[in-house]
């Protein structure tokens, strides 16, 4: 073409682009299943038609007022899994709030961030089942539909296509993403069926409690003990126990650790003492052995994201059948003997932990161990857990990055507080945070902003006076300008609940 065609040619259709090389997507060619945790699984009433559990409005289940046994409870006859009146209803869609456990966020965020980085919608399952039930019953019905999930995503189109353009163009494998409870029953689906750690590339827990939680021993107590945890009113604590006694998921939770304060010595738990405090003997003596058998089961590529600097109980005295918390643990050699100071007495040690999990309870020793400031119910939606998570399932076979986040500040607010009356959150770590933090409360239904609380010194402690409207359920956010902030469910009480001559508790439940 001559320069004067080459020009005019140019004026008319611009210079001729580059073409751009072809960008593959970031992305997984790996059947994934996302297993929630406790009371993560919304549970659907068969004969009444109605949700029991995932609703909008908790108080309706919570209310002092109910004349109703609470519609949770768990028959003798349905502990092994024969259950028909409550069936699994898909993970948690809405805020949830349970005494003691201050809240769990949604899973909405955490199946969107997985469903970003797979092949296809058919590559996610999400795995809802009856929490109440024991996590052997559970493995074994993960260990089947995991099964089931992963021949049918192999048998794809879209798999084939994803794993054409992968280096190895391997087959798709299994990646479990487990909240909480979820990395037990995970664990026990792999001991049910050994043959799916075959087909397994990788076990990402977020917050399990491998060992065991104080809390669930505090859930056993009710309001038995000594003090009241959390700002729950009495016959909140009284109505959770009457519950939680009879759910041997429950008593699943319940420490493996020495956990429990002599003076001068520590020792594990016991099946008498769950008596003592109010749980099932029975329940806790099989939740020991469930413990036992799956306590050597290894967890293939196990990627652990571990809640830290959230004050946390990590042991507790008995006395009297009454739990006292302590926010300490013991620490111990590698034979397992107790560290002693030099006056003989067992070494203690804050190790802290997500408000529910304390932080050596939720690891297995591994190397791919990942620490975030965060509370337990919203690590789930928590961007830097959801980040690393997407990182994790993309990345190759091997090396799933580093720590995440600082690890020194917690945020301390209540479980539940009157509605009306102020009381004071508080920030805290080992980190000097300055008085510019960002704070907020707003509507955990609605997300509507209800208040910016202003942060202030006092008693040498960040703190800042809330005051929640009336009774719902908010959330507390505080941008401390890490990489995420931290957040936190908080339920707003009726003040008059409490009032004298008021039924506080159901039909049947004890005084």
């Amino acid at each position: 073409m001559r320069s004067r065609e080459r020009r005019t040619a140019q004026r008319a259709y611009g210079p001729t682009p580059l073409q751009e090389p072809p960008t593959l997507p970031d992305i997984t060619q790996d059947a994934v299943v996302v297993v929630p945790g406790i009371m993560g699984s919304a549970l659907y009433d068969r004969v009444d038609q109605r949700l029991v559990w995932g609703l909008r409005d908790h108080r309706a289940l919570w209310s002092p007022a109910r004349s109703e046994p609470n519609p949770l409870r768990l028959d003798d006859a349905d502990r092994e899994g024969a259950a028909v009146r409550l069936r699994p209803d898909g993970l948690l869609r809405v805020a949830g709030w349970m005494p003691l456990l201050k809240g769990l966020e949604p899973y909405r965020e955490l199946t969107r961030a997985v469903g970003s980085v797979v092949a296809g919608p058919a590559a996610l399952l999400e795995f809802a089942y009856d929490w109440r039930l024991s996590v052997t019953v559970n493995g074994r019905l993960l260990a089947r539909e995991a099964r089931r999930h992963l021949e049918t995503w192999r048998g794809t189109r879209a798999h084939d296509d994803a794993r054409r353009v992968r280096a190895d163009e391997r087959p798709a494998r299994l990646v479990f993403v487990a909240h909480s409870m979820g990395g037990l029953v995970t664990r026990a689906a792999l001991a049910h069926a050994p043959d799916l750690a075959l087909d397994t590339r990788a076990v990402i827990t977020v917050g399990t409690p491998f060992y065991g939680s104080v809390k669930a021993a505090q859930m056993l107590n009710g309001d038995r003990g000594a003090a009241l945890p959390g700002g729950a009113p009495a016959w909140l604590l009284r109505r959770l126990a009457h519950l939680a006694r009879g759910l041997p998921g429950v008593h699943d939770l319940l420490p493996a650790y020495r956990c429990v304060d002599e003076g001068d010595d520590a020792r594990r738990l016991t099946a008498a003492d769950v008596g003592a405090l109010g749980g099932d003997p029975g329940l806790a003596d099989e939740a020991a052995r469930r413990w036992e058998r799956l306590h050597g089961v290894p967890l293939p590529g196990h990627h652990a994201v571990v809640g830290v600097a959230q004050p946390t109980p990590q042991a507790m005295s008995l006395s009297g059948g009454q739990v006292r918390p302590q926010y300490q643990a013991f620490e111990t050699h590698g034979d397992g003997e107790l560290v002693r100071t030099a006056d003989g007495m067992p070494a203690r040690r804050a190790r802290h932990g997500d408000g529910t999990v304390y932080r050596d309870a939720a690891t297995l020793g591994g190397p791919a161990v990942h620490s975030v400031p965060g509370q337990h119910g919203a690590l789930v939606a928590n961007n830097a857990v959801l980040a690393d998570i997407r990182a994790a399932l993309t990345a190759p076979d091997e090396g799933l990055g580093p720590p995440m986040g600082d690890p020194h500040v917690g945020l301390d607010v209540p479980d539940a507080a009157a509605a009306n009356s102020r009381w004071w959150l508080r920030l805290v770590g080992e980190t000097a945070l300055g008085s510019d933090v960002g704070l907020l409360v707003e509507d955990a239904t609605t997300g509507r902003p209800v208040a910016r609380p202003l942060p202030q010194w006092r008693d040498d402690v960040l703190a800042a006076p809330v005051t929640l409207p009336e009774p719902g359920l908010y959330r507390v956010v505080a941008d401390t300008g890490g990489a995420a902030p931290l957040t936190q469910l908080v339920l707003a009480t009726d003040p008059d609940a409490d009032a004298p001559g008021r039924s506080t508790t159901g039909a049947g439940e004890p005084a």
